[in-house]
């Protein structure tokens, strides 16, 4: 048995191939199915199976499209009621690949049907647990985001009790030396405190992971529930559309036009995305655009601050820039909810005011400071105690709660959300204030 792990760094996945005799078995596929195909032909192999552990929110599989372009098997749990070709997959059911078995066990927590799929050698010995976004290496898998996505749902304190015991009476019983290969790693938002480790062992998990440790099932629901990470919006769309089966990825890219800025085709009431550098887009700013930069989260805050469904035009430097970053929204869903991509070097438009940081130091009563990181970062301290809290992903619908008697200061961690979050407080607002962003320097204030 041979297992080869692929990672996808920006939506912090992983998915896995686990080949035997000629024969693979894809589990957790991301959208771009190319790199499993070329595994497949590097071993003169074919796939024969894909798995998934459950309809994914943060992502969008493949499954559907290698399953018409090669026939393979598609597994899930009955209780996903999906809407592609399918066998159903649950406790009790096995697979085999080669000359090894796959089986199913029925997780319950992070979604109503979760699986993992544990694999077994030729001489009946277990070897690995692919725990999907039940266990993660350091963590559990989030469980509030199934009270209104998917065919069945379930409020987030069920779904808690529900991991609390998946995690015990099923992985934990696992032997010790089994390897645990989890979806996610650091960075996913389908967790709240997950390693950068890539591989751990159940042993090792019951020695180091919160969520195994010795505890009463209402002190697992408590912890578990408090402080989880923010929901992007994209996230309910995911899940619909992984339940449907996603169009192919190459062929939705072809339908996304690239070309040269053309002002007097645009529909100004389409929000217009600008990618580039924070520095050249405030020397022309547009109104109704907002400066996403690209970045190692482009696509998590694209969908965090666009709404499914919702068009916009997106601007970048370069068409090699434009075709990535198309292949990066299509991972999420959103290629076609893309009007056009703009090819733009610089625009025509009013330069955003640059802040005075020395007098800001000086006197910061003077300014309404708008705070947008996460909710649980403020918990773990606020940079400004007076500041007004805004997380980004809740900022086109609360913009208007800013008060507009001073200037307004916006910061973030680092830098990278306060350029989104100058430009969209500056549409919302629409010049009865002044905005500015504190950017980096925000480090100057830090304790």
């Amino acid at each position: 048995m041979h297992i080869e792990q692929f990672e996808d760094k920006p939506l912090a996945h992983y998915s896995y191939a686990i080949l035997s005799e000629g024969e693979i078995a894809l589990i957790d596929p991301e959208r771009d199915p190319k790199k499993y195909f070329d595994f497949a032909a590097q071993n003169n192999a074919r796939i024969v199976a894909v798995i998934e552990t459950h309809p994914h929110a943060d992502f969008i599989s493949s499954h559907a499209e290698i399953n018409r372009k090669t026939g393979a098997t598609i597994f899930v749990s009955q209780l996903l009621s999906a809407d592609y070709p399918h066998k159903t997959f649950d406790d009790g059911d096995s697979i085999s690949i080669g000359k090894i078995k796959l089986l199913s066990i029925n997780t319950p927590g992070h979604s109503p049907d979760s699986i993992c799929i544990l694999a077994v050698d030729e001489n009946g010995k277990p070897e690995a647990v692919f725990t999907g976004d039940t266990l993660f290496i350091g963590d559990c898998g989030r469980p509030d985001l199934r009270e209104k996505a998917g065919a069945l749902t379930e409020k987030r304190e069920e779904l808690a009790r529900h991991m609390y015991h998946s995690l015990r009476e099923k992985l934990a019983k696992l032997p010790d030396d089994v390897k645990v290969y989890p979806s996610h790693g650091a960075g996913s938002l389908c967790g709240k405190g997950l390693s950068s480790q890539n591989v751990s062992t159940i042993v090792t998990e019951k020695a180091t992971n919160w969520s195994l440790k010795e505890m009463s099932e209402d002190e697992f629901v408590k912890e578990l529930l408090s402080n989880q990470p923010f929901v992007p919006k994209y996230f309910t769309n995911s899940v619909a559309l992984n339940k449907q089966g996603a169009p192919d990825f190459e062929e939705s890219l072809e339908s996304v036009s690239i070309g040269a800025w053309q002002p007097a085709a645009r529909d100004k009431s389409i929000v217009i995305i600008d990618t580039r550098n924070e520095s050249v887009f405030k020397k022309g700013y547009r109104p109704n655009s907002i400066n996403l930069m690209e970045g190692g989260k482009f696509e998590t805050w694209l969908g965090s601050i666009v709404s499914p469904g919702e068009k916009f035009y997106l601007i970048t430097e370069s068409e090699e820039k434009g075709k990535e970053l198309i292949r990066r929204i299509a991972k999420i869903g959103y290629e076609s909810q893309v009007s056009s991509v703009f090819i733009v070097s610089a625009l025509d438009g009013n330069n955003l005011d640059a802040l005075d940081l020395a007098n800001f130091k000086k006197n910061p009563d003077y300014f309404t400071i708008v705070d947008i990181r996460n909710q649980s970062e403020v918990n773990e301290g606020k940079i400004f105690e007076n500041a007004l809290v805004i997380p980004l992903p809740e900022l086109r619908e609360r913009a208007g709660e800013i008060p507009t008697n001073k200037p307004v200061v916006v910061h973030c961690a680092a830098g990278y959300r306060s350029a989104a979050g100058v430009s969209i407080i500056k549409n919302v607002l629409n010049g009865s204030t002044k905005v500015f962003d504190l950017g980096e320097a925000v480090n100057d204030f830090k304790k």
